[in-house]
């Protein structure tokens, strides 16, 4: 168990959390949610070991390894790609490089023999042996193929040497595992490995994600970093959801109720602090309210950006016709006779694996690449407005906010720039940072803030989830199903995809799919889901339901009919209280009325009675709620469990 107990963490003169009291355990999966500079990365440091709390502290468990994935893929450039993945276990790559050292040797004395069978114990020892098979299956999982193993960790891009990097975290068999946005570089068919590595994952893993679904599946419990602190949901991220909403709600009703009882004891206290006979009841009730704690409820760190994107004039109602397009880099041909159309109004999600082709498309038909071959047919009154993967090729390190967005629109008021920024959360302070300093969610709303300024009536956007929070991309989501343009977009994020898309251009090793339809649609016509984090997501035509399928199916099926007596039984006794809670909050209204009437006033007894009652009353209904509330969210829980099982088993059928 990893306990933190009265842990505090600030950032210059600002409390990022403090009191926090966590245990985490293995074989759960937390995954971290919280705004862009809330202490997401700073937690997993403080867990790693890499900064100390301002105070409390972190007990760890006996015997224990801490496996961190860090952003240092340029430490290892001189290394072969399998041995930085061996790496993560020093002792037995130290024990392999000495192995392979004296079986180079052409004439092995006999020392060096003996030195070769202690080698060959201490593998042993240490479950050393087989581990480059194993270390190849992951590297293989992240999607690096076989052929790149020996090749130099400076061969690979910047994403790939992350992959390598997660893997090396992953090998290492650690006991804690923390990965910090793991899925910014990973494909959808590598998420999904990772997704299903995590599920039979033994030690405690703490992940920071902005991918909905992928929390969804993985996460086992929710760490919420807001209002200064961090609390712990049992459940995933759309639990978590449900759960924090209903919890506000509930604390506006505890402030609503306070100053209705307070309201109360003023109207008494003003009715009869005047006469003897009440005036002691009068001041008791003021030392009551006197007493009374305020309940609070803390400002949230959580803001959402406001997308507003100014539109250009309408289109024509083609966009791009392209035709037998292809493009090579030296020998790689990564486009091959690409055809496709897309018209005005169209949402379509380009989908398919990392080095695939879909930013070089996208670079293609903004003409920052030039094509080898085929034809680009714009159509007329195209005002296009381009989001790229990597900040860096957009926002010079040299540069403020303010002034990248002035010198791209010297024309605009000083207002509307810092409007624009200010709706991307920049404060007047961060609009004059220096851009190199920017967060890489801070850069990506910095893109966003200069997007929102441009006409556009159609949008190309690669990878626009990257980098931003969850709050962000369910604000930019809605904005966009708002947008009459049209959206050309590559994505990895199933909720973006899923609420958006309503055409499909799938690119393969072996080929091209366009699909007019939505994502669901896409799915039932292909029977296989691209996105999903539980399924192998190999690229291939869908294979036929086994036998092991339809066991798995009557399983769902079974369970699914027990779960629903379940759901039954919920339903009929939130009926029940719901039926007390109504009887007794009618019979409040009665005593109310009879408080303040004016035989109750001349009648001592009857005052003290219906007081009395009253508060038994409101007792009691504090219990039946507290109770309705239980119930409720247990139905709730298992009306989620009930639709899970209703995928599970429609996926099954198809």
């Amino acid at each position: 168990m990893l306990q933190l107990e009265n842990v505090k963490m600030e950032f210059g003169h600002n409390v990022l959390f403090e009191d926090v009291n966590l245990s985490l355990n293995p074989g759960s999966r937390y995954g971290v949610v919280g705004a862009n500079g809330s202490g997401k990365s700073t937690l997993l440091k403080l867990i790693a070991g890499k900064i100390a709390p301002i105070d409390g502290e972190i007990r760890y468990p006996n015997r224990y390894k801490i496996s961190f994935l860090e952003q240092n893929q340029f430490e290892f450039e001189k290394y072969d790609i399998l041995d930085v993945v061996l790496m993560g276990r020093p002792k037995v790559w130290e024990l392999l490089k000495k192995q392979s050292h004296i079986e180079n040797i052409d004439n092995i004395s006999t020392q060096e023999g003996h030195e070769l069978a202690k080698i060959s114990t201490e593998l042993e020892r240490h479950k050393g042996y087989g581990v480059e098979t194993k270390a190849a299956s992951i590297l293989h999982g992240l999607g690096l193929e076989s052929n790149q193993l020996h090749n130099k960790m400076k061969t690979l891009s910047g994403g790939y040497k992350l992959r390598v990097l997660l893997a090396q975290c992953l090998f290492s068999q650690p006991d804690i595992l923390l990965l910090d946005e793991p899925n910014n570089h990973l494909d959808l068919q590598s998420i999904a490995w990772l997704g299903n590595y995590l599920e039979q994952f033994h030690g405690i893993a703490v992940v920071v994600s902005h991918d909905h679904h992928f929390l969804n599946h993985v996460s086992t419990h929710i760490l919420d970093i807001d209002y200064e602190t961090i609390r712990m949901y049992n459940g995933n991220y759309e639990y978590f959801k449900k759960e924090k909403k209903k919890e506000r709600a509930r604390k506006k009703q505890e402030i609503a109720k306070q100053e209705k009882k307070k309201k109360e004891m003023e109207e008494f206290i003003n009715k009869f602090k005047a006469k003897a006979t009440k005036a002691r009841q009068a001041l008791s009730k003021k030392k009551q309210m006197e007493k009374m704690e305020e309940i609070e409820i803390k400002r949230s760190s959580r803001q959402s950006p406001i997308f507003t994107f100014r539109e250009a004039g309408k289109s024509g109602q083609k966009i791009v016709y392209i035709d037998s397009l292809n493009k090579a880099f030296g020998d790689k041909q990564v486009l091959r006779n690409l055809d496709l159309k897309i018209k005005r109004g169209d949402r379509i999600a380009i989908l398919g694996p990392n080095g695939i082709g879909k930013t070089t498309l996208l670079k293609i038909l903004i003409g920052e690449l030039e094509k080898d071959g085929g034809t680009i047919d714009w159509g007329q009154n195209i005002s296009y407005g381009y989001y790229a993967q990597d900040h860096s090729e957009q926002i010079p390190d040299k540069s403020t906010p303010y002034q990248w967005l002035e010198d791209q629109f010297p024309l605009e008021s000083i207002g509307t720039l810092k409007g624009s920024l200010g709706k991307m959360l920049f404060s007047e302070e961060d609009m004059d940072r220096v851009t190199a300093s920017l967060s890489g969610g801070e850069a990506a709303r910095l893109v966003f803030a200069r997007l929102t300024l441009q006409k556009t009536n159609l949008l190309i956007l690669d990878e626009p989830t990257n980098h931003l929070d969850l709050e962000s991309i369910e604000a930019l989501v809605e904005t966009l199903k708002g947008y009459s343009g049209t959206i050309i977009f590559v994505s990895h994020d199933r909720y973006f995809v899923d609420r958006l898309a309503d055409q499909i251009f799938e690119m393969t090793p072996t080929g091209y799919q366009y699909f007019s339809g939505n994502y669901s649609q896409f799915l039932n016509s292909k029977g296989q889901d691209y996105l999903n984090r539980d399924i192998d997501l190999s690229i291939k035509d869908s294979q036929p339901q086994t036998d092991k399928s339809s066991e798995k199916k009557k399983q769902y099926v079974q369970e699914r009919r027990t779960r629903k007596k379940e759901h039954s039984r919920l339903k009929k006794k939130i009926g029940q209280l719901e039926e007390k809670i109504h009887t007794q909050e009618n019979r409040l209204e009665e005593i109310d009325d009879e408080l303040f009437s004016e035989s109750a006033s001349s009648d001592h007894n009857k005052l003290e009675q219906l007081s009395q009652e009253k508060e038994e009353i409101e007792n009691s209904l504090m219990d039946l709620m507290e109770k309705w509330e239980k119930y409720h969210q247990k139905y709730e829980d298992l009306e989620n469990v009930l639709q899970e099982f209703d995928e599970k088993i429609a996926a099954l059928k198809n």
